[in-house]
């Protein structure tokens, strides 16, 4: 479900980027009336099982809530003030979870698979028409007791999607942000060669 406030302007110029990867940004202002189907919702799912992670052990979990129901209200309680001043228009609220242990013992990097997941599970939201904001601001602890997460499971974002709507949906305060253009460190602050800080010539 495509909006018509898409953000074709603002986003990377390299034409070497595949189209998901340059249309996929974190919007706030999302259709307060829109909903995203069963069939898309599990195909960001299934995005993000397919992911890869360390000798396949999959530790990352989603509570899934969809606007209405006791899931997406119990999310939503836990996030920021600043948060819960736009995201209650997301159709679909996800809590990201990291699963720290097997029947093996601890696992590695736990943290780093739920993030591998989860842009998987982005990227297909962008390929489904939908727009993907991940938020770290959010209560872990109230989280915890809202959802009785084990202690060996960690909460580690919530996900917010929905369809892209206009800046104006947001209080004025958030409108500019809305609608700045992307910036990103430039490509030789973050690839090196030979020692550390030497830019890789491309």
């Amino acid at each position: 479900m495509r909006s018509d406030f898409g953000r074709s302007d603002f986003g990377p110029s390299d034409p070497e980027l595949h189209p998901l990867i340059a249309q996929r940004w974190s919007p706030r202002a999302l259709v307060p009336t829109a909903t995203v189907p069963d069939e898309a919702l599990r195909s960001m799912l299934e995005a993000a099982r397919w992911a890869p992670s360390w000798g396949n052990t999959q530790p990352a979990r989603y509570l899934v809530g969809r606007r209405g129901d006791a899931t997406f209200g119990a999310i939503f309680e836990t996030l920021s003030r600043g948060n819960k001043s736009w995201a209650g228009a997301a159709a679909v609220l996800l809590l990201a979870c990291a699963v720290t242990v097997n029947e093996k013992g601890d696992l590695p990097l736990p943290e780093y698979g739920v993030g591998l997941a989860t842009e998987n599970l982005v990227l297909q939201a962008v390929a489904k028409g939908f727009v993907a904001h991940q938020m770290g601001g959010f209560d872990r602890d109230a989280a915890r007791s809202a959802f009785a997460l084990p202690d060996d499971v960690r909460p580690l974002v919530v996900v917010a999607i929905g369809v892209l709507g206009s800046p104006d949906l947001l209080p004025e305060e958030r409108r500019e942000r809305e609608t700045r253009p992307r910036q990103r460190l430039p490509l030789a602050e973050l690839a090196f060669t030979d020692t550390w800080g030497k830019p890789a010539r491309f």
